[in-house]
């Protein structure tokens, strides 16, 4: 089978058709020997794309072809539409006058050149965002599988570790790596080719490997395979490899945080100067309104574009840099199901499974819904804590219903001179009143949320020596886990007594550890408790493993507390730019707009009126106080981001700066 219909096996008939259809076009541009082509090649294999590079090529260059001649129609369109309606004057060059006999040619010619220059320009831009958006998704898959490898990879070399402690064979290593997706992720993925290649295409084990490392986008974990690669050749120690490359990259790890760190020290500086740019422009902006040189347009631009562009720009910027944490945190069982997760209103776990099939199982799904509905009603404020987003299908129909009785009773303007007169009052109820009943009640159950995910995490390390300590006695995991919760507080050790009790009702321990973990679906957690489940079915004596499994989380205490520490300036740094603008936008509206509406006054009863030219203080007004109340919005989300790598996490700030503004000019206006 030729590599063009081996690429068009899985895909779409569709696909195949345009694919098909610009293949001779892609034939003539591109040779087999072309750079470019071997480039997309490679990004393809990284980015896990299951189509040749001819194919995919192909159906670029179709959707590209296509794009443009629909922009092409547009843009001829736009030229003769400009050309008919807005150049009606005679044309001139550098502002001279043609001679007669140039002026007719020109005249004639206009029409034609403008909308064939208009139409290729079009045409251009669109076959370059086509074919351009085609050709450089591949690269963006690579670089994210690039980012979520090298963030893995540390704790994936700790568990292909411990399982070389536990007394796994190399392959076996390879196998039970390539199974761990749900919480390994991309490095698993890249596992699972070495595997699959073995089991399907009767590759030794040692090809596969030297094939997927030059195959994988990360650097790092192609350098691992590598040297792994090696140490399988020569009938090296796998264990203590495997131990120093643990070593190696966790130290790594705290490199590259470090570099983040200073990557976001420059951010954070950078942002206090651009966010300080809208209020420079405004100032400019009302001196020239009262020189008589007013533009709204620009002052309503600057507030409702330029603020807003400004900050989502830079959340952009910072979600390139700032590293997500990976995964979901959930570990699943071998038909890939989700045991012992928090569940909510509807879903109803087995009985959703079985139901249908006989007439018991319907009751039994009758039965359990209303004990689910039941279970919530009494205590809604956990099952809020569990689920904080599911607050919002109960706020936003309150809030929505605030605002409409407020419009209804009067108290919040329905036209733009109404708000102009009343901005404060206006702008209470059309924002900060849906603010406060929305993002109130999500701040709080998320933060409760987090906190009680914390509280688990927070003594994960210290639990975890314990284990090991106990387990270095001769004790089994079991045991181990009734001392340390007998000897331990807080509400790690609870768990730990929960988990002996189940296992004790004959639920075996793998068990009890993936309900453990799936109840509070911590990803870093995630990876420690797969890793002591996956050693503890070799052997019940696992000292070695469990001093990894602390190692690795004391590594990622010591990453997060760097971080919290290191962008605690950088959060401050935005707040008070934030108080300075807000600041210095009260002191205009005191000083300034006050004694110019006096000037005003004045001016009027002395029969003067080009003093203040087209100051108009109302608006101003206005503007100044959605200029502080957007900048505190986008402040807020900000500074949560760069605190925890979380939108959510920005709520409180979001909430707080916002009424510092209104407090601010409740008290001067």
């Amino acid at each position: 089978m030729s590599l063009r219909s081996a690429g068009r096996t899985g895909a779409g008939s569709s696909d195949d058709r345009l694919a098909d259809a610009f293949y001779p076009l892609y034939a003539r541009l591109f040779g087999d020997d072309s750079n470019f082509v071997g480039t997309v090649e490679t990004k393809l294999a990284e980015a896990r794309v299951p189509r040749t590079v001819e194919i995919y090529l192909s159906r670029a260059l179709g959707i590209g072809v296509l794009v443009g001649a629909v922009l092409w129609l547009v843009g001829t369109a736009v030229g003769w539409a400009v050309v008919t309606f807005l150049v009606t004057e005679p044309p001139n060059f550098l502002n001279l006058p043609l001679p007669e006999p140039y002026l007719g040619i020109v005249e004639r010619l206009k029409l034609p050149f403008i909308v064939v220059v208009s139409g290729l320009l079009f045409g251009s831009v669109g076959f370059g965002a086509g074919f351009g958006g085609m050709v450089g998704k591949p690269y963006l898959d690579s670089s994210a599988r690039k980012r979520e490898i090298n963030v893995l990879l540390s704790d994936s070399v700790s568990f292909m570790y411990a399982l070389s402690v536990g007394g796994l064979n190399q392959l076996e290593i390879l196998k039970a790596m390539a199974k761990a997706d749900d919480t390994y992720g991309e490095v698993a993925q890249e596992f699972q080719s070495i595997v699959l290649e073995t089991e399907y295409f009767d590759t030794d084990y040692r090809t596969a490997i030297r094939n997927q490392a030059a195959q994988t986008p990360s650097d790092e974990l192609s350098q691992f395979l590598t040297d792994m690669l090696s140490i399988i050749n020569s009938g090296g120690d796998m264990e203590q490899f495997l131990e120093d490359q643990k070593e190696k990259h966790m130290r790594t790890s705290k490199q590259e945080q470090e570099l983040v760190l200073e990557t976001l020290e420059l951010f954070g500086e950078m942002y206090m100067t651009l966010s300080l740019f809208p209020l420079l422009l405004i100032i400019i902006l009302v001196i020239m309104s009262m020189l008589g040189e007013a533009n709204d347009m620009l002052l309503y631009g600057t507030v409702y574009g330029l603020i807003p562009l400004i900050g989502v720009g830079f959340l952009v910027l910072l979600s390139t840099v700032v590293q997500d944490e990976v995964g979901d945190g959930y570990l699943r069982d071998d038909r890939g199901e989700i045991v012992g997760a928090s569940e909510g209103m509807f879903d109803l776990g087995l009985a959703d499974d079985y139901a249908g099939e006989h007439s018991v199982f319907d009751r039994v799904k009758s039965k359990e819904g209303v004990h689910r509905v039941g279970s919530v009603l009494r205590a809604p404020h956990l099952f809020f804590r569990d689920h904080p987003l599911a607050v919002l299908p109960l706020t936003v129909p309150l809030s929505l219903l605030l605002v409409g009785g407020s419009v209804v009773a009067g108290f919040a303007p329905t036209a733009v001179d109404g708000l102009l007169s009343a901005p404060v009052r206006g702008t209470f109820f059309w924002v900060y009143v849906p603010l406060y009943v929305n993002c109130l009640p999500l701040m709080v159950f998320h933060e409760w949320n987090v906190r009680s995910r914390s509280s688990i995490t927070n003594d994960l390390s210290d639990n975890l020596r314990k284990l090991s300590s106990a387990n270095d006695t001769g004790m089994t995991l079991l045991e181990s886990l009734n001392v340390v919760a007998e000897t331990s507080s807080g509400q790690l050790a609870g768990e730990f007594r929960t988990m002996y009790a189940k296992v004790n009702y004959g639920t075996s321990l793998k068990t009890a550890l993936r309900e453990f973990n799936n109840g509070y679906h911590v990803p870093r957690m995630a990876r420690t408790v797969k890793l002591i489940s996956k050693a503890q079915e070799a052997s019940s004596q696992i000292t070695r493993v469990l001093s990894t499994a602390a190692q690795a989380s004391e590594n990622q205490d010591d990453i997060e507390r760097d971080r919290k520490s290191r962008t605690r300036m950088q959060m401050v740094i935005i707040l008070m730019t934030y108080v300075t603008l807000l600041g210095v936008m009260a002191l205009l509206k005191v000083r300034f707009l006050e004694t110019m509406a006096g000037l005003t006054q004045q001016a009027a009863d002395s029969g003067n009126d080009q003093f203040t030219g087209g100051l108009d203080i109302e608006m101003l007004t206005l503007l100044f106080f959605h200029a502080v109340t957007l900048q505190a919005i986008i402040s807020g989300l900000i500074a949560g981001y760069i605190r925890d790598v979380s939108i959510r996490a920005g709520l409180k700030f979001v909430v707080v700066l916002p009424t510092l503004a209104l407090v601010a000019f409740m008290l001067i206006n």
